[in-house]
């Protein structure tokens, strides 16, 4: 029998893992590497490259290089989400015959030209047959092409063909984002064994030959998802309590964030949008995500692209320093997101945040001090980092793999679904038949009736989401159950049954119990693909140590100073009651400080001094509202005596910094 290998598809990256001697280990790739980049591309040459080979042309050739691809996969064109996303990828994004996405490669006019080949996924062909011609691909297709290189990498690495695996998605993928996901499975030539969870194969490998019992929180920040779940790992038990997250929240969308700073601060200077320009726009985004990757480890970091664009003066070229500072005030709003669906988790769960054992960190995302921080705070314990964050979920699937194969004995896996599915009912109404966070594999019947006289027919309109209404809800599918005998409304019993298979995905069931006549539906997007179409798709698959102290103090003074700006504003935009005098004083001191944090064009630089000095007036003044805050209160009490700042302290360390700079100079 043949080993059922474990696969995280990943936005950004992938990994693929297996069992080996009764433990997961990650299988390398071709080319050495434990993770593989989620891109795909047509070269220059009409080539078809995927994995890290893809990634390294992404720069020169930006409109034949998908990237991303799992935040369209199982949507339709009109969704919010897509028609967000799109305008932040270079390549083109449209709408299909059915009303789903399709993205295309191998533009000609992009010089993505060869000659004939004979594997039609191999090359971008039009249907004469010609190399380098431009097509349309599913986000089935593309993502069919990632598994195909993890499969092809696997079967050279383990020495055997590889039919079967384990695929994870995010926890809050909805019913039809499964299925495609499960597609393009079919289409690399994998039987697909099971769809689970990424949060849940993370605790999974966690859990592994653990014996204690743990209640955990998976906190599961990756490229472009986001998901939070409540389990309770132990005795060869892994239950999942309660999952939330959402499936367009990411890495990628704080790099976006990154990517807009750096071209709104580049046009200010010189007048032009970079953005419009696909092949500036693909370096922007390399050069926002490695300036977020390094600021994980320092406090500030050099973004330097030359030869950017282009004027009537020549060439021009992009130097800008970012911040961690400004970087964690960028990315403030996804940080805050996430751990509202976090809080969101645990109110859903049977457990108090104090109960919680251990947080696992899962996702690149997640090596982000301020992240980290947020977690910390919430949960009140530092989060386990023993794992690889990259690695982990893939490691979880191969234990599923595992124990599917029967390599793996007596361990249980009890996960739930994440949105509620239920149908429309009479005015619009979302009936919800199975509640969110229940266990699955799981099945309910209720029984309905008709809405008026003489109904010979009902159609079931089957929906998932939490809202009230069936209309704010996402639509799964319609079928209709004909041949009632007429009656008076509210008579015939019409017994509808919702199944959940263990890969969470739904079949439905409508009986109308006079008759026993029954119609069945297995759910799909409307934009989902057929048998034959996957069929025919799977066919076409085959210095030195002072100075760099002294840059240190400047950046860590700098850094200070904008924090502190950042709170000043803050605190004034959160109390109005503060009298004029005190605002503007304390806009004053901001002003004064942001000039010396970024002085004009053609002005003197700052020194450590003037940056420290200014921080302090500001921090001083910063006290005056705090004061009156403390005299002002709604029920008045004593007000404290008023705290000191050590000015003489700081300034006589000051001094003392200066002197063995003046010791060293020459005496006349």
């Amino acid at each position: 029998m043949s080993k059922i290998i474990g696969i995280d598809l990943g936005t950004t990256n992938s990994a693929v893992a297996v069992m080996e001697a009764g433990q997961p280990k990650i299988i390398e790739n071709a080319e050495g590497v434990r993770t593989t980049p989620s891109i795909v591309a047509i070269s220059k040459t009409g080539d078809r490259l995927v994995g890290l080979l893809a990634k390294r042309q992404a720069v020169t050739n930006p409109k034949n290089t998908i990237f991303g691809i799992k935040r369209f996969i199982g949507h339709t064109f009109s969704d919010p989400a897509v028609q967000k996303d799109k305008s932040t990828v270079p390549y083109e994004v449209k709408e299909g015959a059915s009303g789903g996405v399709l993205v295309k490669m191998g533009d000609p006019s992009t010089g993505s030209i060869s000659s004939p080949q004979p594997s039609s996924l191999d090359k971008a062909r039009d249907k004469s047959g010609q190399a380098g011609q431009a097509k349309d691909y599913r986000p089935e297709e593309v993502s069919a092409m990632i598994l195909q290189k993890l499969k092809t990498d696997a079967e050279a690495k383990l020495g055997e063909k590889v039919t079967e695996a384990i695929i994870t998605v995010p926890a809050y993928f909805n019913d039809s984002q499964r299925q495609a996901t499960k597609d393009a499975g079919q289409i690399a030539g994998l039987d697909v064994k099971r769809i689970i969870n990424e949060p849940t194969a993370a605790a999974l490998a966690y859990g592994f030959n653990k014996k204690n019992n743990e209640k955990i929180a998976v906190f599961d920040f990756g490229g472009g998802t986001f998901d939070i779940s409540i389990l309770e790992v132990g005795d060869d038990i892994v239950e999942v309590k309660s999952t939330d997250g959402d499936s367009h929240l990411g890495g990628k969308d704080i790099d976006q964030k990154i990517l807009n700073y750096i071209a709104e601060e580049f046009k200010k200077e010189s007048g032009i949008d970079v953005r419009k320009d696909a092949l500036a726009l693909q370096r922007l985004d390399e050069a926002a995500e490695k300036a977020k990757i390094e600021l994980s480890t320092v406090t500030e970091t050099e973004i330097n692209i030359p030869y950017i664009t282009s004027d009537a003066s020549g060439p021009r070229h992009l130097l800008l320093k970012l911040s961690r500072a400004k970087l964690e005030e960028l990315s403030g709003e996804f940080v805050d997101r996430a751990m509202e669906i976090t809080k969101r988790a645990m109110e859903a769960s049977p457990f108090k945040v104090d109960v919680i054992d251990e947080v696992i960190l899962v996702g690149g995302q997640t090596r982000m001090p301020a992240i980290a921080e947020a977690v910390k705070k919430f949960f009140g314990k530092e989060p386990n980092k023993s794992i690889n964050p990259d690695e982990v979920v893939a490691l979880g699937a191969a234990i599923q793999g595992g124990i599917l194969s029967g390599d793996v004995k007596d361990v249980l896996l009890l996960d739930v679904i994440p949105l509620s599915l239920g149908i429309e009912t009479m005015g619009g109404v979302a009936t919800k038949l199975i509640e969110k966070n229940t266990t699955i594999p799981s099945a309910k019947s209720q029984v309905f009736s008709t809405a008026a006289d003489n109904q010979t027919s009902v159609e079931i309109h089957i929906i998932q989401g939490e809202r009230s209404m069936a209309s704010d809800n996402k639509s799964l599918g319609r079928f209709i159950l004909d041949g009632i005998p007429p009656a008076s409304r509210g008579m015939p019993q019409v017994e509808v049954t919702f199944d959940v298979d263990a890969n969470g995905i739904l079949n439905v069931r409508a009986k109308d119990k006079t008759t026993n006549k029954e119609q069945s539906i297995r759910i799909e997007a409307s934009s989902g693909l057929s048998k034959e179409e996957i069929n025919k798709m799977q066919k076409d698959a085959e210095a030195n140590a002072a100075d760099d102290q002294k840059k240190k103090e400047m950046v860590d003074a700098k850094n200070l100073a904008e924090q502190l700006i950042y709170t000043a504003e803050k605190s004034l935009k959160d109390t109005p009651s503060v009298p004029d005098d005190i605002k503007t004083s304390v806009n004053g001191k901001i002003e004064a400080l942001k000039k010396e944090t970024n002085p004009p064009a053609g002005g003197s630089a700052p020194s450590l001094e003037s940056i420290k000095s200014a921080t302090e007036a500001l921090s001083t003044e910063l006290q005056k509202i705090g004061e009156y805050m403390s005299k002002n209160p709604p029920n008045p009490s004593p007000a404290g005596s008023e705290p000191t700042t050590p000015e003489g302290d700081v300034r006589d360390a000051e001094v003392k910094e200066e002197k063995p700079k003046d010791d060293s100079e020459p005496k006349s």
